[in-house]
């Protein structure tokens, strides 16, 4: 599958836009992603390994935190993952 990466977390993915990794769920996809790109780890997860909170991560079109099995939705190689970090600020 495809890992889009957004533009702030490019410099911790070698800046890369876009990784493909062999995966069975989202968070096994997750796992190869930081495996190969760790620095990448600290922006996604908190200490106890759960994705941080301003991290949304989209299946397809899908926001994963409202799936059935959430991390745990099995993916297949044409699925596309995307990391949108939430932007705070305004007026």
């Amino acid at each position: 599958m495809t890992i889009f990466i957004p533009t702030p977390l490019r410099p911790y993915a070698a800046g890369h836009d876009a990784i493909d990794v062999d995966a069975a769920t989202v968070a096994q996809a997750l796992e190869a992603l930081t495996g190969s790109h760790p620095d990448l780890r600290k922006h996604l997860f908190t200490p106890e390994g759960k994705v941080r909170a301003f991290v949304n991560l989209y299946l397809n079109d899908e926001d994963v935190r409202y799936l059935p099995a959430k991390e745990a939705t099995a993916v297949s190689t044409a699925d596309t993952l995307s990391i949108i970090p939430s932007i705070a600020g305004g007026d």
